[in-house]
């Protein structure tokens, strides 16, 4: 017994040693792939991607998405309280007919690169732990980089560049406002969106984000944060 004690005790040890190494590789460097790109190409789906670095990123996306997703991005600690509370509430009144999120930025950052897509108990806790990891050693910055490089935006497409390319055929440095609101409209949900042309859902939402961005985009800390 003590030998498999020890065993284990040692493997655990490997595994997280080995874990928080990657973590903060990645500050530096990209994913070579993640679970949901893997899935991608079992899927048949492909895998279309193009990482880009920070200052390439136009500053129209990131307030895109800041506005679509998470408007307290920039001073939230990871984790918006408020709206989880409002999710839990509303999940408790439908009895899981029909679930309602409450994902961060920063906590899609952590499910979509380490770990899976499907929902439980056990992937919220993991993805708490690497949401905290993350917020700690990256920072937002470098958070809301890998949110548009790794994010689902299409099937089989992953990333700003490789949706600004699929969607308008240009690169995502000369996406308007307009055509990056549609984008990141489409992230709740990329498989079942239409981007261009857009359906009317994406069309709406989109002119409701552009809106949301003209108030955000005077703010002090997200206007220095979406800055190249």
């Amino acid at each position: 017994m003590r030998k498999i004690w020890r065993f284990f005790k040692r493997t655990f040890l490997i595994l997280f040693l080995a874990q928080l190494v990657y973590i903060v590789a990645l500050k530096w460097i990209n994913p070579p792939i993640t679970i949901t790109q893997i899935n991608s190409l079992i899927e048949g789906n492909g895998l279309k991607r193009d990482y880009i670095s920070y200052h390439e990123m136009p500053a129209s996306a990131k307030l895109a998405v800041i506005a679509s997703e998470d408007q307290l991005f920039a001073t939230h600690n990871g984790f918006d309280k408020k709206s989880i509370e409002k999710a839990l509430e509303f999940n408790d009144k439908k009895k899981g007919k029909k679930l309602r999120g409450a994902s961060t930025i920063s906590q899609q950052v952590a499910k979509n690169v380490f770990l899976w897509q499907k929902r439980s108990w056990f992937r919220k806790a993991l993805e708490a732990y690497f949401t905290f990891m993350i917020e700690f050693i990256w920072g937002k910055e470098r958070i809301l980089e890998m949110y548009l490089n790794v994010s689902e935006m299409g099937i089989g497409t992953f990333g700003i560049e490789a949706a600004s390319q699929r969607y308008f055929q240009k690169p995502a440095s000369k996406l308007n406002r307009n055509e990056a609101a549609q984008i990141a409209v489409n992230l709740p949900n990329p498989k079942k969106y239409k981007v261009n042309p857009p359906s009317p859902f994406v069309s709406s939402r989109a002119q409701w984000v552009v809106g949301q961005m003209r108030n955000l985009e005077g703010d002090s800390e997200i206007k220095e944060l979406i800055q190249p």
